[in-house]
């Protein structure tokens, strides 16, 4: 199967349509990728929906679904 455009959505195969996959895709990249921690300045990773723990000061917290919103 062949995922170069659709990168892990891929497994979905032609079903869906490329919009929806290509969609599916790119919030997954994002849920997948370390987050700055909101305590310390380690890197959160996701267990499950909005729950993350920080690798370095090791703390659960619950927080935004997908990633973790930069405060500005």
């Amino acid at each position: 199967m062949r995922t170069k455009k659709v990168k892990s959505s891929g497994r979905f195969g032609p079903r869906y349509g490329a919009k929806v996959r290509k969609k599916t895709a790119e919030i997954e990249a994002v849920q997948k990728k370390k987050q700055p921690c909101l305590f310390c300045t380690g890197k959160a990773k996701r267990l499950s929906k909005g729950i993350w723990e920080c690798n370095k000061c090791e703390k659960k917290f619950a927080s935004h679904t997908y990633f973790i919103k930069k405060e500005e």
